[in-house]
């Protein structure tokens, strides 16, 4: 039978006004990512590309036993990073082929050349009295220069005698300088374990 166009108009107008009954809610806009957010405007060590990256929560408020708080794990960051520094130009310079002249040891006829370069190589060829000997200076080092006085920077323990910079854009170039050089140096240090752990030299792939 023929349907007379006034009946289709009259359905589609039924179909028209019953339609946002079944229409699915829009989506709301894609909103964009944040960049990371800084824990204070112009922080020392808080640089690109990472910004804030804390994935173990060190930052976290309130601080709970057995957390320290956030001042600690800066001083902590800073001595372990200028540690590394040093490890790390030490392989360097052995590895180089540097040494100190003279006796690491008479009693054993050890010279300072006869040490290998690397990590554990030097270390097990060192003396047990001679690692007692480091162990103790880091011990003095660590009492007397170790703890930053609260009232002044985090990693200030250089006395009169550290060099302090007035302008302070370059005061922050140089402190975050020394803060990123100290993580680098703590991925190299570690990396050059690794290889002499694995049988292969500190400084694997350049020196086979």
């Amino acid at each position: 039978p023929r349907i007379s166009i006034s009946r289709i108009s009259a359905m589609l107008s039924i179909a028209a006004t019953s339609l946002p009954a079944f229409t699915a809610p829009l989506l709301p806009h894609a909103t964009r990512v944040a960049a990371p957010v800084m824990k204070a405007e112009g922080e020392i060590g808080v640089t690109p590309p990472l910004g804030v990256w804390d994935p173990l929560g060190c930052l976290a408020e309130p601080v709970d036993y057995p957390r320290r708080d956030y001042r600690r794990y800066v001083e902590l960051e800073i001595k372990h990073g200028r540690i590394a520094m040093l490890a790390t130009v030490g392989v360097l310079t052995t590895e180089a082929g540097f040494r100190w002249p003279g006796y690491l040891s008479k009693s054993l006829d050890l010279k300072f050349a006869d040490l290998p370069g690397g990590c554990f190589d030097s270390y097990n060829a060192v003396p047990a009295l001679g690692w007692l000997q480091i162990v103790g200076f880091v011990i003095f080092l660590e009492l007397a220069y170790g703890a930053t006085d609260p009232s002044k920077e985090p990693g200030d323990v250089g006395g009169i005698s550290w060099v302090r910079y007035d302008d302070p854009e370059t005061k922050k170039f140089k402190l975050n300088a020394e803060r990123n050089n100290g993580r680098a140096a703590m991925m190299g240090i570690t990396g050059m374990m690794i290889h002499n752990a694995l049988g292969v030299d500190a400084l694997f792939p350049i020196v086979q």
